[in-house]
């Protein structure tokens, strides 16, 4: 196995917001989705500190969009996942898979 870390799990949810998103993931977009399908209500900026951490690992990268008047002439900083990121994001989704693997957690549950 490789020296690989597996990713956090707000880094987790914040790349399959930004996977789920495509070209339109920027931070109110990401939030909503956070809160739609993982019931995880998180401000904004906590979003974009996490999506600067995911950038420097190389994970994420961004771009700026046109500037929108309903913003007050600024423009939104818009984010997609890297080759790097997607194969993170599979390294993780391979390790919970292998430990999920043979568990009954309904049986678990009961037996807790």
């Amino acid at each position: 196995m490789n020296n690989r870390r597996l990713l956090g799990g707000f880094e987790s949810l914040l790349l399959l917001c930004v996977l789920r998103l495509g070209e339109r993931a920027y931070g109110v977009t990401i939030r909503r989705e956070l809160i739609e399908r993982a019931g995880k209500d998180v401000a904004v900026g906590a979003i974009y500190t996490g999506l600067d951490r995911l950038a420097k690992k190389g994970l994420v990268e961004s771009w700026q969009g046109e500037p929108t008047a309903e913003r007050g002439g600024r423009a939104k900083r818009f984010y997609r996942v890297t080759a790097a990121g997607l194969e993170a994001v599979n390294h993780k989704q391979r390790a919970m898979q292998g430990l999920l693997d043979g568990l009954d957690l309904m049986r678990e549950v009961a037996h807790a």
